[in-house]
């Protein structure tokens, strides 16, 4: 059995063709971009705008290929959640799975590429002129603090939320990308998750920011003025997180 939707947005002329079907969307050549034990990424032009194709052989680990959502299918309901949320997030094209007798044997996710945009870990290692900037840290702050809230509100976590996830422009725009292991969790688990997921951010950021930056984020995040008792709990399990681990 075999699923493919694609955005009516992209269904009519050349984009329309080279994402038909799953079959067009495996036949595709283009720029290879990485590889990873289940998937490979290319950078595919058509009909003069530039797309990212995801190409799955694997579902994931241990019993994925049979049960519970496979890997793509994560990545692309987590992007669909995203927009729904008012997230800005990279635009689904195209996706969908074949199965046989049960069992994942491929899928693909497309998305259209997002001009003019770094992401955040990119910029770091760079030493890119934005992290000076400060009225440019404090926008992307706000924007990023204030769609991890909306995950956090929803009862989901990122599980991988770093800066490498989290495309910029030099306007400030921020769009966030790649997320497969996010997922909805119950309490007391989501605590945790979202401790992960605040830690993940300061990970890189508290090489990066000043601590007045890191604590107008945290501020933002928790829709608050200033800290309170509960803040500073929180604050210390965020620090902690990684210890040990780097």
């Amino acid at each position: 059995m075999t699923g493919w939707t694609l955005n009516p947005e992209y269904a009519t002329g050349e984009s329309g063709k080279a994402f038909a079907s799953l079959d067009t969307v495996f036949a595709l050549e283009g720029e290879f971009i990485t590889r990873d034990p289940l998937s490979t990424v290319h950078k595919v032009a058509v009909g003069g705008r530039t797309y990212y194709v995801k190409r799955y052989t694997g579902a994931g680990k241990h019993l994925r290929r049979y049960l519970g959502r496979p890997r793509v299918q994560a990545e692309w309901e987590n992007l669909l959640y995203f927009t729904a949320w008012g997230i800005p997030a990279a635009v689904v094209v195209g996706f969908g799975q074949e199965r046989k007798q049960g069992a994942f044997v491929r899928g693909a996710l497309i998305t259209e590429e997002l001009a003019d945009t770094r992401d955040m870990a990119w910029l770091a290692n760079n030493q890119d002129p934005c992290l000076q900037d400060r009225a440019w840290v404090a926008r992307v702050s706000y924007q990023v603090a204030h769609a991890t809230r909306m995950m956090h509100d929803q009862g989901f976590a990122h599980n991988d939320l770093k800066w490498r996830n989290i495309l910029v422009t030099p306007e400030a725009r921020v769009f966030f990308i790649d997320c497969p292991t996010g997922s909805f969790w119950p309490q007391p688990f989501l605590g945790y998750r979202i401790i992960k997921d605040l830690a993940c951010l300061d990970k890189i950021a508290k090489h990066q920011l000043s601590r007045t930056q890191r604590l107008r984020f945290f501020l933002t995040y928790r829709h608050q003025s200033r800290l309170d008792g509960a803040d500073k709990r929180m604050i210390r399990r965020i620090l902690r997180f990684f210890e040990g681990r780097e």
